[in-house]
């Protein structure tokens, strides 16, 4: 097996106030804790929810706090470049894949836009990345997504198995998917996390190889989803993150031999001739300066 380290994108859904300090504190965040990637949503709540749904529901209609501005993408994409992270963002109508292409390095199909075809197509047409998630969708669902990107043109592929529960239950992960997807797709899989488990995370990286993980991250408890219980904080996250990008380190060479720091105890092992330490060499110097 060789050593593996996924691509960490920190998603920030709806949990940045609308606030742009806000959102580039949390870009600097990610870029601190280890992650490659940034990513936020671009939504309308009129190009979101049907008019029957946001005409009985003041739940639906309050999510209008929850909406980036356009404005701030400049900003956003900037302070990504400064901070050496990548930034992402996920479209929900079809005019945000043309506001998000001058600045997005990929995009982000969410599990419930999978359907789409329209938005998935216009997404590939850029020439840009695209990660999905298949939250919710079943095998046949998945198998036409996939295929109404490629026969878009899409090269860059990830598909991320994903539970669209809020939190989900460690035991409805199923990681054992990310195999199938790989085999079924022969395209890049990852894993976006709704545990805040650092024990799903670690099995997705360490025994599936999930080139990609994504999380929902929150700064201070405050942001609009954190109550919901399924985002991160960075000192949570940031220990699984490091540990991770640790074992590649740990992993290192398959070769058996000795190193660096053993160099100067290898003349302190017993002689082969009478089995005392150290080295008969050794003991004729010990004790003569030099």
């Amino acid at each position: 097996m060789t050593n593996h380290s996924p691509l960490f994108i920190a998603e920030v859904s709806s949990n940045h106030h609308r606030d742009l300090q806000r959102c580039i504190e949390f870009i600097k965040t990610a870029a601190e804790i280890g992650c490659d990637a940034v990513k936020f949503q671009l939504f309308k709540i009129e190009e979101l929810f049907a008019p029957e749904i946001l005409s009985k529901s003041e739940m639906h209609r309050k999510r209008k706090e929850w909406e980036l501005p356009v404005s701030f993408l400049p900003q956003l994409k900037q302070s990504c470049d400064e901070y050496g992270i990548q930034f992402s963002c996920t479209p929900f109508y079809l005019d945000a894949v043309a506001e998000l292409e001058p600045f997005v390095d990929f995009y982000k199909i969410a599990s419930y836009e999978l359907l789409w075809d329209d938005l998935l197509a216009a997404c590939v047409k850029t020439g840009k990345p695209v990660v999905i998630s298949a939250g919710m969708a079943t095998i046949e669902e998945i198998d036409h997504a996939l295929k109404t990107l490629k026969e878009n043109g899409a090269s860059d592929i990830t598909l991320l198995h994903c539970v669209s529960a809020y939190p989900t239950p460690e035991h409805e992960c199923n990681l054992a998917v990310l195999g199938s997807f790989r085999n079924r797709y022969q395209v890049k899989v990852g894993w976006s996390d709704h545990t805040v488990s650092s024990a799903v995370i670690n099995r997705a990286v360490h025994r599936w190889e999930a080139d990609v993980v994504e999380f929902h991250l929150d700064l201070d408890e405050t942001g609009d989803e954190y109550a919901a219980g399924h985002c991160w904080l960075p000192q949570q996250i940031a220990t699984v993150i490091q540990g991770v990008k640790l074992a590649t380190v740990i992993d290192g060479s398959p070769v058996k031999q000795f190193v660096a720091s053993e160099a100067s105890d290898r003349e302190w092992r017993a002689d082969p001739q009478d089995g005392l330490r150290p080295m008969k060499s050794q003991r004729e110097k010990f004790g003569v300066s030099e």
